[in-house]
């Protein structure tokens, strides 16, 4: 008796070099010298998370409340999305929105750069998604509050609509966020300059 022929085993498909870690974990450096087809990532810990898909809500969301937050800004303030921060040798985490000052009459080709230092940063804000919930709500707020950015923002998902998690740095020895205000109506605040938002039109839905 023979027996039935057996289907094609799975193709192996081996990590390609560069993606193999480095001795001693990859750092906030070698991040600038990965090829164009690697995938978007950020770096937690000297170890390279991957970035999956997230649902229309994050989408949305972020870039809204980039736009409300971009029209509030002064002169020498900017706001980004989806842009990297070196905190250390081994951590660079990409943030949702990166609040920060630069020199416009500088002659730095800032144009160029691929990360933001953390003295430049005012706020940061992470839009939660299932897949990131644990990185947004611990990880991140912690390796942000130990760089001395001393503004953060978490925004949750809830029945009614976005709800807006405000945090400021307490400026203690060992530095982290305390809780300002949740807003989910509307949020209005002095630092790190004056923002008027509606946060029940960030999606869209009002």
């Amino acid at each position: 008796m023979t027996n039935p022929p057996q289907g094609d085993a799975p193709a192996e498909h081996p990590l390609p070099d560069w993606f193999r870690t480095p001795p001693g974990g990859w750092t906030a450096d070698d991040m600038d010298h990965l090829p164009p087809e690697a995938p978007r990532m950020e770096l937690i810990d000297g170890s390279l998370v991957l970035f999956s898909p997230g649902p229309r809500f994050h989408s949305r969301v972020k870039a809204r409340l980039a736009q409300e937050i971009e029209s509030s800004v002064p002169t020498g303030v900017d706001v980004l999305t989806g842009m990297t921060m070196k905190l250390g040798k081994h951590q660079r985490p990409e943030a949702d929105l990166v609040v920060y000052r630069f020199d416009p009459e500088s002659d730095a080709d800032w144009w160029s750069d691929t990360h933001i230092p953390p003295e430049d940063v005012l706020l940061v804000g992470e839009v939660v998604s299932p897949q990131t919930q644990d990185r947004d709500r611990t990880t991140k707020p912690m390796k942000y509050a130990a760089a001395g950015i001393p503004h953060f923002w978490r925004i949750e998902r809830e029945e009614s609509g976005p709800a807006i998690h405000v945090f400021e740095l307490d400026g203690t020895k060992d530095p982290r966020y305390v809780p300002i205000t949740i807003a989910r109506e509307r949020l209005k605040l002095n630092v790190p300059f004056p923002i008027d938002i509606d946060v029940k039109a960030l999606t869209g839905r009002r």
